[in-house]
């Protein structure tokens, strides 16, 4: 018998059971020290649903196989910088040879597509993410021509206050042109744009690992590409 087929939806609903079956995927992938809150999820749909925001949109998709969510990507367009920053992407493991975690990162690319255009009146010039530096994947990443993983060391917010920041790697995949480095002071903004207002860190410049990225940056004037992994 076939596999049945996997739904690819967005969640708009606090409301939706689909949304607490995605953040118990997220829970089983990621631990605690780098996962948000299932409150800042609701959060974020009841501030959409009101149309709070202005440039910044968050969207969660999901994957859905017999009414069951099997897979999960969030994300968050900041129409300051005009750039989608992925959040989280994580897929049973029974559905991964199935292509659910391709379909969702491509969904979620179209939603950032379609905030650029409505928001800043362009094209998308990038997406963001943050991986592991342990990552597997994050070597055939760099492989990429339009993707820089960036040569700096990256911080994630402490994401509750028993913990610390998690380490990581940041790149940028270039959409619009493709870049062999940033410039540190577009590097700052966007570092400062993903602790303020993805984090919603208060103060980030008042934040160890904050002012530890801003140091490395100091005598540089653009960063390029990482060639080391670990």
């Amino acid at each position: 018998m076939p596999a049945p087929a996997l739904r690819i939806r967005e969640v708009v609903d606090p409301d939706d059971p689909a949304l607490k079956e995605a953040y118990a995927i997220l829970s089983r992938t990621f631990h605690r020290g780098e996962r948000v809150r299932l409150r800042d999820w609701i959060d974020s749909l009841n501030e959409k649903a009101l149309q709070l925001l202005t440039d910044i949109v968050w969207h969660l998709i999901v994957a859905e196989e017999d009414g069951r969510v099997v897979g999960l990507a969030s994300g968050t367009y900041l129409g300051n910088v005009n750039l989608g920053v992925v959040g989280y992407l994580a897929v049973e493991k029974g559905t991964r040879s199935r292509g659910a975690g391709t379909r969702l990162r491509a969904s979620l690319r179209r939603h950032f597509a379609r905030d650029a255009k409505r928001i800043a009146k362009r094209p998308l010039d990038g997406i963001i993410g943050e991986v592991s530096a342990s990552n597997p994947w994050l070597k055939a990443l760099a492989r990429r021509p339009e993707v820089l993983v960036l040569d700096f060391q990256y911080y994630q917010p402490r994401l509750h206050d028993d913990d610390e920041p998690s380490p990581f790697v940041l790149y940028y995949e270039c959409l619009t042109r493709v870049r062999d480095r940033l410039p540190v002071k577009e590097l700052r903004r966007i570092l400062y744009t993903i602790w303020r207002r993805i984090y919603r860190v208060s103060r980030p410049v008042d934040r160890r690992a904050f002012r530890a990225m801003l140091r490395t940056l100091d005598s540089r004037r653009s960063v390029g590409r990482r060639r080391h992994f670990s």
